[in-house]
C-alpha cells in the first residue's frame, strides 16, 4: 500500500507532494494550501460526474451489444441501427448551424498550416527535440533519408549525393519560391538592395516572381541568409561559402531551412508509459521545464556529452529595416489523457480519483509559468494554454471537458477562455455527433482531428456482437472510413474553425519511409487539413514541402462547398458478412496481430516506454502506440469471439511470435526475453489483451497494461 500525505482531506503520494510544493507553485499566485483545498473541491464537485458519464458508456454498449446479438442472423439493416442508436441517445439531433467563438490562438494554431510532431512528454530528449523542430535543414532532411534513391557512399560525405539534395531542393524551391525567370539551380550570386532580395542568374539581375515574399535577412559579408515566406511558412537561404556545400555552389547556399513543425504535443496519454506518481511526476516535471523554458537533457553522442536545450528566437532584419523576430521552437500543446483512468496517486476517502482532472489541474497551472514570462522566448504570445483532450465519446462528454478547464481555470485564477482545448474526433459517438462535440466546445476549441487506429478499435468493439469484421488491412477501404476523414473536415469547415483553430490529420508510422511519406502524405493538405502528424523533426521539415505545394486555405474554401460526407457511410461497420477466408489467410492475420501486440507490449510493460520504433513481422519499423494496440487486440478479440479463429491458435500464435520477438530485440541489453517461459508480465499482458478484449472498456488497453505494468515495476 503506498504511503500518502494528507493534504485538504486528500491523500497524496509524497513525490507528487514534493513536486507541487517545491517545484510547481513557487514562482505561481497560489499557495499550496490554497491549491490543495481548491483541488480537493473540484475534485469533490467533478469527480461523480466523470463516474456518471462512464456509466452511460457501459450502458450504451450493454444495450447495443444485445441489439446486435438479436439482429445478429438477419440481413444488415442500416436504417433500423441508426434508429436504434437514436433511440438509446448515441446518435442525437443536430442543432442550428452556428459558428466556434474561441478567443485569440496564435497563429500557429489559428492561421499557418505546417506539420504537427507528437511525443512522449516523459523522455526529455525527445521533449526538446519535438520542440526545437520548428526549424531543420532541408539538405539533412534529403541527404540522410530515402527521400533521395540510394544511401550515401562511404564514410565520410558523399559529394555526389550531396549535389543530389542540392538539385532537389532547388526543384522545391523553383516551386515555393519562382524568381520571375530561370531556375534556382542556376543562381549564381544573392545580393539585398532597396529592400529587395534579388538573385543573379547568367549575369543578369533576377527578382522574385513576387517580391513580396521576401521576409529578412540576417548575418553580413559571406556567411548570411536571406528569409522567404510563402504560405505562411518562412524558408530561410543559408551562405556559407567555406563549408564544403556551399563552396561547390556558385551562390555559396550552404543549406535551405525550412520552418517546420509549426506545433508540437507534448503526449501525457498514449505515447507514454505512466502508471503511478512516480511515471506521472515526470511528466508533468517535464512539462514545466518547457513552459519554464529551462529544460535541459545532458547525453553522450559520439563520444562527447552534449546539453540539449530549448532554442532560443531568431532575428533577422525586415525588409524595411526594422527587427523580425521569429519563434525558435514550436508552439506546445499539451494533451491530457482521457475520462477513464484513476490514480492513486491521489485519494479521495481512500479512492482513486480520476486522472484526466488531475493532469488538467497539473499541466495547466505549469503552463502558468509561460504566461507570466514578460520578455524572452515564450511559448503562447497570445496568452493561452493548449491542452488536447483525447477518448471523449460524444457531446456530453466534450461539454464535461469544457466545465473541467473551467473549474481549473477558476481554481488557479485565470481569465475564462485562458485554456483551449483539442477535441480528437477518435471515438464512434463523437464522430456520429461531431458538430455537437464542437458546440459543447464553441468557446475554447482550436483542433480537432482523426486518428484511423483509435477510431478504428472503437468501431470494432462497439459492433463487437455484430459478427466477424473485415481483415485489418482492408478495414482501411470499407466505406465509413472515407466518410469519418470527410465529414471531420466537413463538420470543422461548417462551424468556422479555419482561422481559429486547426483540422488535422493522423500520424505517419513509417519513420524510415520518407519517400513513400512524401508521395502520400500530400494527401493530408490536399483532404483541407492544416495540419498532420509527424513522427520525427527529419518527417516535419520533408512534410513542411507539402504544405508550399498545396494552399490549405484555397483548399479549404474549395472544400466548403462540397456535397457533405455520407453519414449512412459514416455507421456503416466493416463486417464481414458470410465471406469466407482460407486457412492460410487466417493464419496469417493472426500472427501479424499477435506479433504487433507482443513487439509494443513487451517494450511498455517491461521498459516503460510507450512509444518507439517496433520492428512488424517482416522487420520493417513502425512507430506504435495504444492505439496500434487497441486495434490489433480488438480485432482478434472480435475474430475470436464469433469462431473465426480459436484460442488454441491465438496461444500458439503467441508463443512463436514471442521467439520472433526476442530475436528482434536481441541487441537490446535491458530487453528480457518472453521465450521459453511464456509467463512473464509482459507475455501475460499481451494474452489478457486478446483473450479479455471483448470486455475491455471501450476496448481500451489502459486498464491491462497499468495493471501488468506494475508487476513488472514491482518485480
Amino acid at each position: 500500500m503506498l504511503h500518502h500525505i494528507d493534504r485538504a482531506g486528500l491523500q497524496i503520494a509524497p513525490e507528487l507532494v514534493a513536486f507541487v510544493e517545491e517545484q510547481l507553485l513557487p514562482g505561481l499566485p497560489v499557495t499550496p494550501e490554497a491549491f490543495w483545498r481548491d483541488f480537493a473541491a473540484l475534485l469533490r464537485e467533478l469527480a461523480p460526474e466523470n463516474r456518471r458519464l462512464l456509466e452511460v458508456r457501459v450502458e450504451m454498449q450493454r444495450r447495443i451489444d444485445a441489439w446486435l446479438t438479436a439482429s445478429r442472423d438477419q440481413p444488415w439493416d442500416n436504417a433500423a441501427w441508426q434508429g436504434f442508436l437514436r433511440e438509446i441517445g448515441y446518435i442525437l439531433p443536430e442543432g442550428p448551424a452556428f459558428t466556434v467563438e474561441t478567443g485569440p490562438a496564435d497563429p500557429e494554431i489559428a492561421a499557418v498550416a505546417g506539420p504537427q510532431l507528437v511525443v512522449p512528454v516523459t523522455n526529455a530528449r525527445f521533449a526538446l527535440n519535438a520542440a526545437n523542430a520548428r526549424w531543420g535543414s532541408l539538405y539533412d532532411a534529403l541527404y540522410g533519408t530515402d527521400a533521395l534513391p540510394g544511401a550515401p557512399a562511404g564514410e565520410g560525405y558523399d559529394a555526389a549525393r550531396g549535389a543530389a539534395a542540392v538539385a532537389k531542393a532547388a526543384a522545391f524551391l523553383d516551386t515555393a519560391l519562382p524568381l520571375s525567370r530561370g531556375g534556382h539551380a542556376d543562381v549564381t550570386g544573392w545580393r539585398v538592395e532597396n529592400g529587395a532580395a534579388i538573385a543573379t542568374v547568367a549575369g543578369a539581375d533576377m527578382p522574385l516572381a513576387d517580391p513580396a515574399q521576401f521576409a529578412g535577412h540576417a548575418g553580413e559579408g559571406e556567411r548570411r541568409s536571406l528569409l522567404f515566406r510563402h504560405n505562411g511558412l518562412h524558408i530561410e537561404l543559408v551562405f556559407d561559402p567555406a563549408h564544403p556545400v556551399g563552396a561547390a555552389s556558385p551562390s555559396g547556399l550552404r543549406d535551405v531551412v525550412l520552418e517546420s513543425a509549426v506545433t508540437a504535443i507534448q503526449d501525457c496519454e498514449d505515447s507514454i508509459a505512466a502508471v503511478d506518481a512516480e511515471d506521472k511526476v515526470l511528466a508533468y516535471a517535464n512539462w514545466l521545464g518547457l513552459m519554464k523554458g529551462d529544460l535541459a537533457e545532458t547525453f553522450e553522442k559520439g563520444g562527447r556529452q552534449l546539453t540539449r536545450r530549448l532554442n532560443p528566437d531568431r532575428s533577422f532584419t525586415a525588409p524595411d529595416g526594422s527587427t523580425l523576430t521569429l519563434p525558435g521552437r514550436a508552439v506546445l500543446l499539451v494533451r491530457n489523457v482521457g475520462h477513464l483512468m484513476t490514480t492513486d496517486a491521489v485519494l479521495l476517502g481512500g479512492e482513486e480519483t480520476p486522472e484526466g482532472l488531475l493532469d488538467a489541474v497539473i499541466t495547466v497551472a505549469a503552463a502558468m509559468h509561460d504566461l507570466q514570462k514578460t520578455d524572452g522566448p515564450r511559448n503562447s504570445r497570445a496568452g493561452s494554454i493548449y491542452v488536447v483532450k483525447p477518448k471523449m465519446h460524444g457531446p456530453e462528454e466534450a461539454g464535461f471537458a469544457d466545465r473541467t478547464y473551467a473549474a481549473v481555470e477558476r481554481m488557479l485564477g485565470l481569465p475564462h477562455g485562458t485554456v483551449k482545448l483539442g477535441l480528437m474526433d477518435e471515438e464512434r459517438r463523437t464522430s456520429a455527433n461531431l458538430r455537437e462535440c464542437i458546440r459543447a466546445l464553441k468557446d475554447r476549441i482550436v483542433f480537432i482531428n482523426t486518428g484511423f487506429l483509435d477510431r478504428t478499435g472503437d468501431e470494432i468493439h462497439t459492433v463487437m456482437q455484430a459478427g466477424p469484421v473485415l481483415p485489418k488491412a482492408e478495414i482501411k477501404d470499407a466505406p465509413w472510413l472515407a466518410a469519418y476523414e470527410d465529414g471531420n473536415v466537413d463538420a470543422g469547415l461548417a462551424t468556422g474553425l479555419p482561422g481559429r483553430g486547426q483540422i488535422g490529420k493522423g500520424m505517419w508510422a513509417k519513420p524510415d519511409a520518407m519517400a513513400e511519406m512524401l508521395a502520400a502524405k500530400i494527401g493530408h493538405p490536399q483532404a483541407g487539413a492544416t495540419t498532420a502528424w509527424v513522427p520525427s523533426p527529419t518527417a516535419a521539415t520533408l512534410h513542411a514541402t507539402h504544405y508550399h505545394l498545396v494552399n490549405v486555405a484555397e483548399r479549404q474554401q474549395e472544400l466548403a462547398t462540397r456535397e457533405r460526407a455520407s453519414f449512412d457511410a459514416l455507421m456503416t461497420p466493416p463486417l464481414m458478412g458470410r465471406r469466407n477466408l482460407s486457412e492460410a489467410q487466417i493464419a496469417r492475420e493472426i500472427d501479424l496481430n499477435c506479433q504487433s501486440i507482443l513487439g509494443y507490449v513487451v517494450r511498455w510493460v517491461d521498459q516503460g516506454i510507450g512509444c518507439s520504433k517496433v520492428p512488424d513481422i517482416h522487420d520493417v519499423a513502425l512507430m506504435e502506440d495504444r492505439a496500434t494496440l487497441r486495434i490489433s487486440s480488438q480485432f482478434l478479440a472480435n475474430w475470436m469471439l464469433h469462431g473465426i479463429i480459436t484460442e488454441a491458435q491465438v496461444e500458439d500464435s503467441l508463443r512463436r511470435m514471442a521467439v520472433a520477438v526476442d530475436r528482434q530485440n536481441a541487441g537490446d541489453p535491458a530487453y528480457r526475453p518472453m521465450a521459453p517461459g511464456y509467463d512473464g508480465p509482459a507475455f501475460m499482458a499481451a494474452r489478457d489483451l486478446i483473450l479479455k478484449g471483448a470486455e475491455q472498456p471501450s476496448g481500451y488497453t489502459e486498464p491491462l497494461l497499468h495493471a501488468w505494468r506494475r508487476v513488472a515495476k514491482a518485480a
